[in-house]
């Protein structure tokens, strides 16, 4: 893996330009990287392949085992790593430690300082890491990004994970690194970066809300339909298929529903081109949501397929059981 990160993604001159990014940074010599954990680690590596020099500070280098980084990158403490660093400092060290570098907020005067920390709960309310940082160094920039990609993303390259980087600055290293960075805007949405990790599968709570509220409505009609109102009516006993057949029956109803909830939203966005007589406007923002939850519902229309599957396995084997009690019940009477 770290032969295939020796070389840059982007050369100088196929570095797309951006005119609002700091070009200061991108001509500087050495970039400097606070801290020496695994993000510090996948960090450097990931600059080194893009051909920058990076410095990496900690409170104690001596404590650092050999070959933990790579070769090209010079180890220093955190006063020697920031003096290296013309104006980019990465903050990879947990924020419950910024305080401890009070002591060289003269030399991060004047510096872009990049906090890569997360959130340790979902909470939108008070400050964020970013703007904590932004207080304690006042004469500094600090920017909030590349919390949101992993470490393995880092290492073994933007191929094998999500291009996108958000942050709340635009740079034109984060392409240089093979990136894609999406601007979030100021200082105030950092908290909104900070908490995206913690979300749960967040592209899945409408598809299984939607899979579910169809689950209940096929499985309510069938029992007031199949087992209530015969019960009502004629004093007919079917409650015993509550638990299988009627569940059994919802599912493939479920499957189909799903299944064209998929195909759909690209039907709908075709026609609605077709009629606008442009492909360049924006659709609104439901069917755009609607068009990205497209994969989600095709899996849970294959899972009630196969739950369906399973249920009709289990159907006759239960008959079977049932069959052969009746009839051990019958030869021990007769």
């Amino acid at each position: 893996m770290a032969e295939d990160m020796t070389t840059p993604l982007l050369s100088d001159s196929e570095a797309p330009a951006d005119a609002d990014a700091p070009s200061v940074c991108l001509t500087s010599p050495t970039v400097a990287i606070l801290g020496s954990g695994d993000f510090s680690r996948s960090l450097a590596v990931r600059l080194i392949a893009s051909g920058v020099r990076v410095v990496v500070g900690s409170r104690c280098v001596n404590r650092l085992p050999s070959g933990l980084f790579p070769e090209a990158v010079e180890l220093r403490n955190q006063e020697g790593a920031v003096s290296q660093a013309v104006c980019l400092v990465f903050m990879a060290l947990f924020p419950e430690h910024y305080s401890s570098l009070l002591g060289l907020r003269p030399a991060l005067a004047g510096k872009v300082l990049v906090d890569v920390s997360n959130a340790d709960e979902i909470k939108i309310n008070g400050p964020s890491n970013a703007e904590r940082l932004a207080e304690l160094f006042p004469d500094s920039i600090v920017v909030k990004g590349f919390n949101t990609i992993s470490t393995w993303e880092l290492q073994t390259g933007a191929h094998d994970g999500s291009k996108q980087v958000r942050a709340v600055v635009v740079t034109e290293g984060k392409k240089k690194m093979g990136f894609h960075p999406v601007d979030m805007g100021g200082l105030s949405a950092a908290r909104e970066i900070e908490v995206a990790p913690l979300r749960l599968f967040p592209s899945w709570s409408g598809p299984v809300v939607v899979t579910f509220l169809l689950f209940l409505f096929f499985y309510g009609y069938g029992f007031l339909r199949g087992i209530l109102l015969p019960f009502l009516a004629q004093g007919h006993n079917a409650f015993y298929r509550l638990a299988v057949d009627l569940v059994n029956e919802s599912l493939p109803a479920v499957a189909l529903v799903t299944l064209a909830l998929v195909y759909f939203p690209g039907l709908f966005a075709a026609w609605l081109q077709l009629w606008r007589g442009t492909k360049y406007r924006r659709f609104p923002s439901w069917l755009d949501n609607w068009l990205q939850r497209r994969k989600q519902l095709g899996l849970l229309s294959f899972l009630c397929a196969a739950l369906h599957g399973v249920y009709s396995l289990c159907q006759p084997l239960r008959r079977v059981t049932l069959l052969r009690l009746v009839n051990t019940a019958y030869r021990q009477v007769h």
